[in-house]
């Protein structure tokens, strides 16, 4: 019988070893683990990730899995969940694959390492991630890409990032390809996430990779006990995957095409700023006219930017009263860069979200609707100063993309940045050192000690939370 699509994925990640990764994917690979630690470390501090914890704290238990940045082990879905939640909770974590791949496939892999009893190479660690990767973009491209499945209404960090952490957790797991493939089809089951939280900035965004990891890592354990899942997920039947959630758009052989050769985590972007990349390319403009014009905002006439009417439901928004409605809004972007001189996460805070010369500048920065407008890269910028000089700059491929990568030291003054937000200097450092050693690394397993706060002292840990 011919093999499905769900099979010949599945047998793709229950076959795949290390040994099969090209050296510049292995390097990648490590470069994003360490980016999404860092971004989930930052984000434990956030208030979506206290919420979380508190709601499933209320049930009570404990576990095996570390909480990152905080000093409690839990159950290991739990731990997916509340990891992945914190990984994407301040908009820090990579874009490119599912979208936000590294928020699902990390929760959901270090989730499943906390299961196993036996050492777990560093390099069969890098192997699950680079699958979990690779599977989770694939579905996306079934969908004919993001801009199709986004603009429908999905969330696709939710939807197709579900299948990122299944088959992240069936290679640590070492499902056969059987059992991957009933992973994969269970997975399919678990999927969802809409954009709905974009009219009012709710925290429903972050849940959704939390949620993914989640329902991954239950799809290859539900699996590993010999639970069936629908083995014609992706093909085009009635309550096949694709058929249901897209439209014309899809594309069931993009989840094959050039399978074990064209690795896809070599086409995600580390994040430089704290806001949707659909914001970057607009910022990185905004960043070049001022590094040849000393424009001060009050020098500020207008300010614009051409967005596709795609984009501009999407962050063309101004309401910044939340973080999350906030990190959606590329007017506020480009007034934090022009004010503050920057768009990292110190620019959203709660004070500076209220500072009155952003609310005055924001009140002069308008969304131009254009149609011709094929992507945030391939755009423009025009800031107007009050003595009448028209400034242009066009947009160009983000910083942080694979064609203009973040640079090792801006890599690690980032994680660094980030990760002190839970962990003392040294722990920072010795995690830093550890990932990026991760393919020399005999045990895996070693990592997830220093995800978390070593407190041993009960009173200590009961104040902590």
């Amino acid at each position: 019988m011919k093999q499905t699509i769900a099979g010949r994925l599945g047998t793709f990640v229950a076959d795949t070893i290390f040994e099969q990764l090209p050296r510049e994917v292995v390097e990648k690979a490590k470069r994003h683990i360490l980016d999404t630690f860092g971004a989930a470390l930052a984000g434990a501090t956030s208030e979506e990730a206290a919420r979380a914890r508190e709601a499933l704290l209320a049930m009570g238990g404990s576990g095996t899995a570390p909480v990152w940045g905080k000093c409690e082990s839990v159950a290991p879905r739990n731990a997916a969940l509340l990891n992945g939640i914190a990984a994407h909770a301040f908009e820090l974590d990579d874009t490119g694959g599912c979208d936000h791949s590294g928020a699902v496939v990390l929760p959901a892999a270090a989730a499943a390492l906390s299961l196993l009893d036996e050492p777990v190479s560093g390099r069969t660690f890098i192997t699950a991630v680079v699958l979990g990767y690779d599977v989770g973009r694939r579905a996306l491209e079934g969908f004919g890409g993001y801009r199709p499945h986004n603009e429908a209404g999905w969330h696709s960090t939710g939807t197709c990032g579900t299948f990122a952490g299944a088959a992240a957790c069936a290679s640590l797991l070492r499902l056969t390809p059987t059992q991957a493939r009933s992973c994969l089809g269970l997975a399919a089951s678990f999927s969802g996430g809409l954009w709905a939280f974009i009219h009012d900035g709710a925290m429903a965004k972050r849940v959704h990779a939390g949620r993914a990891a989640e329902s991954g890592l239950l799809a290859a354990l539900l699996a590993r006990a010999n639970m069936t899942g629908p083995a014609h997920v992706f093909e085009d039947v009635w309550g096949g995957f694709l058929k249901t959630y897209a439209h014309a758009s899809t594309d069931p052989d993009a989840l094959l095409r050039d399978l074990g050769e064209s690795w896809r985590i070599m086409r995600c972007a580390i994040k430089p700023y704290a806001s949707c990349r659909d914001t970057h390319a607009a910022v990185d403009a905004i960043g070049r006219i001022l590094a040849h014009r000393a424009v001060k905002p009050d020098d500020l006439a207008s300010a614009s930017a051409r967005l596709s009417p795609f984009l501009a439901g999407m962050v063309g928004g101004r309401d910044i009263r939340s973080l999350p409605a906030a990190q959606m809004s590329l007017p506020y972007a480009i007034a934090a860069r022009i004010v503050y001189g920057t768009a990292g996460l110190s620019a959203y805070t709660a004070e500076r979200r209220s500072d009155p010369r952003v609310a005055a500048l924001i009140e002069r920065i308008s969304i131009e609707v254009d149609e011709s407008v094929a992507g945030s890269d391939r755009a423009s910028v025009t800031l107007v100063t009050r003595d009448g000089e028209r400034i242009e700059e066009p947009t160009k491929t983000a910083l942080g993309a694979p064609e203009n990568p973040l640079s090792d030291r801006d890599l690690l003054a980032k994680f660094d940045e980030l990760a002190r937000y839970s962990l003392d200097p040294a722990q920072a450092h010795e995690l830093a050192e550890l990932t990026l050693a991760l393919d020399g690394m005999r045990d895996a397993r070693s990592l997830l000690p220093v995800l978390r706060i070593p407190i041993a002292d009960p009173l200590q840990r009961e104040a902590a939370w």
